[in-house]
C-alpha cells in the first residue's frame, strides 16, 4: 500500500476514534473514507496486503452504515468522490471463464459491498422537470439507435411501474417514462406479441391503482389509446377493477378516460362490456359529487357512444336507461323535472339524457320508469319495517326490569344493549341470569 494509503487510513482512524458530533466533520470523514476505498486491491495474490483488505472491506461497511442512517448523505460535494469509488472498483479487466468453469471475481468481497453501496445511494428520480425533460430525451434517442437494448429497456421500465405501484407509490419520472412508451407503444406492430400483451396486463393497467393518478394520466391514457381496439374489453375491466369508491377527482379522470376508449370500439365490444359498464356509470350519475354526476352524464353529448347505446339499450340490466330515472328522480328535489338544490348543470344535463332516451324508445322508457318507482315502493317499503323492527326491540327493552336503572346513562348515540351488559356486570349477574325483580331489588 502506498504512503498516500496509509496517511488516510491513520486519519480515518483518528477522527472515528473519538465521537465526531458535528455533521461537518462527519461529512468530510465520509469523503476521506470515499477516497481510501477508491485505492484499488491486487486480489490475484490472496497473501498480499491482507489487512489493508480487511481494513478497506470493513471501510466499505462502515460507508453504508452512514448512508443507511444518514438523511442527506448525498450532496452535490459528495457525488464526485462516490462516483470516483463506484468507478476505481468496479471498472476493471474481465476474467476469460476456463472451460465449463464459472469464473469467479476474486475481489468480490469488496465488490459485493460496492454494488450494495451503488443499491442503497440510489436517489430518487430528479424532481426539477426541466432535468426529467432532457433525461427523457436522452433514453429515448438510446432506445431509438440502441436496437439490441430495447428488450432491457423496456424491462428496466416495468421493474420501476412494479416498485412504483406495489411498494412505493413514489416516483417522480413515471410521466416521463410513459411519454416514451408512448412512441414506443405506437411503433408496435399487429397482431401484438406475448411480451407486449403482457406489458399492457401487468404494467400499465395497474398504473390505475395509484391514488395520485392525476400526476401522468394523461401520458397513461395516450398509451393504452395506442392498443389494438380490440382490446378494449380488458382495458375496460381493469379500469372499472381500480375505480375509486370515495376520490371523486380520480373518479372525473376515469370517465374521460373511458370516454376515449369508447370512441374506439365496435359494437360487438360494447356490448360485451355495457352492463357492468355503465352499472358503474350509473352510479357516478347519482355521487354526491356534481363535477363526477356532471362528467358521467357528459358521455351523451358523444354522437358514437349513443349510436352505441342505442343499438343495445335494452340488452344489459344495468343499460343507461334503467338508470336515468334514478338519477332524475336524485337530482331533482322540486315538482318540475329540472328543479331542485344541486348545480343547474347537472340538472340541464340530466333533463338532456332523460329527453333523449324518451326520444329513442318511448316504450323502454316507460317500462324503467314504472320499474323504477316499484323499485322506490319496495324500498320505502323495507325501511318502514326496519323501523317497525326497531321500535318493538326497543318496547321489548324498555319493558325489561333494568331499563329504569340505566335510562339515565343513555344518550342519542348510546347503545341500550352494551349499557344494560355493563349494569349487569356491576351487580354480578351473567348474561344468562334473569334480572332481580323490583322486590328483590328493594
Amino acid at each position: 500500500m502506498g504512503l498516500r494509503l496509509c496517511c488516510l487510513v491513520s486519519r480515518c482512524r483518528g477522527q472515528g476514534s473519538g465521537m465526531v458530533r458535528d455533521a461537518s466533520e462527519r461529512r468530510a470523514l465520509f469523503l476521506k473514507k470515499l477516497q481510501l476505498c477508491s485505492w484499488p486491491m491486487d486480489f490475484t495474490n490472496g497473501q498480499i496486503d491482507a489487512r489493508d483488505k480487511e481494513i478497506k472491506r470493513q471501510t466499505l461497511l462502515e460507508l453504508m452504515d452512514y448512508i443507511n442512517s444518514t438523511k442527506g448523505a448525498f450532496s452535490e460535494r459528495t457525488y464526485p468522490d462516490v462516483v470516483h469509488m463506484i468507478a476505481a472498483n468496479l471498472f476493471r479487466g474481465m476474467l476469460e471463464p476456463e472451460e465449463e468453469e464459472p469464473a469467479l471475481e476474486p475481489a468480490w468481497p469488496h465488490l459485493q459491498y460496492v454494488y450494495e453501496f451503488v443499491v442503497s445511494s440510489e436517489a430518487d428520480p430528479k424532481a426539477d422537470p426541466r432535468e426529467r425533460d432532457y433525461l427523457k430525451t436522452i433514453l429515448h434517442r438510446i432506445y431509438g439507435k440502441f436496437m439490441p437494448y430495447r428488450a432491457f429497456i423496456r424491462k428496466a421500465i416495468n421493474n420501476i411501474f412494479y416498485t412504483f405501484v406495489y411498494e412505493t407509490e413514489r416516483h417522480n419520472g413515471i410521466a416521463e417514462l410513459l411519454e416514451i412508451l408512448g412512441s414506443i407503444i405506437n411503433g408496435f406492430a399487429l397482431p401484438l406479441k406475448e411480451e407486449h400483451m403482457l406489458f399492457l396486463h401487468r404494467a400499465l393497467l395497474p398504473l390505475h391503482k395509484v391514488r395520485f393518478i392525476g400526476m401522468y394520466h394523461q401520458q397513461l391514457s395516450y398509451c393504452v389509446s395506442q392498443f389494438d381496439p380490440k382490446l378494449a374489453k380488458p382495458v375496460l375491466e381493469a379500469i372499472l377493477k381500480f375505480w375509486p369508491c370515495t376520490h371523486s377527482p380520480k373518479e372525473v379522470l376515469l370517465l374521460n378516460e373511458l370516454e376515449e376508449v369508447l370512441e374506439m370500439v365496435d359494437a360487438r365490444e360494447f356490448a360485451a362490456v355495457m352492463a357492468p359498464l355503465f352499472a358503474q356509470v350509473s352510479r357516478c350519475i347519482e355521487s354526491p359529487h356534481f363535477q363526477v354526476a356532471e362528467r358521467a352524464l357528459f358521455l351523451w353529448n358523444n354522437e358514437y357512444i349513443v349510436s352505441l347505446i342505442a343499438q343495445h339499450r335494452a340488452e344489459a340490466p344495468a343499460a343507461p336507461p334503467r338508470a336515468l330515472p334514478a338519477s332524475r328522480s336524485w337530482h331533482t328535489a322540486g315538482p318540475s323535472e329540472c328543479a331542485g338544490g344541486g348545480p343547474q348543470t347537472v340538472h340541464g344535463l340530466t333533463c338532456n339524457v332523460v329527453k333523449l332516451f324518451m326520444e329513442m324508445d318511448p316504450r323502454l322508457f316507460d317500462e324503467c320508469t314504472a320499474a323504477h318507482q316499484a323499485a322506490q315502493e319496495r324500498e320505502q317499503a323495507r325501511r318502514e319495517e326496519r323501523q317497525d323492527a326497531w321500535r318493538a326491540i326497543e318496547a321489548d327493552a324498555e319493558a325489561n326490569p333494568l331499563f329504569p336503572r340505566v335510562k339515565h346513562a343513555l344518550t342519542a348515540k348510546a347503545s341500550l344493549a352494551y349499557a344494560m351488559r355493563a349494569q349487569q356486570l356491576r351487580e354480578g349477574m351473567t348474561m344468562f341470569e334473569d334480572a332481580p325483580s323490583d322486590e328483590k331489588a328493594r
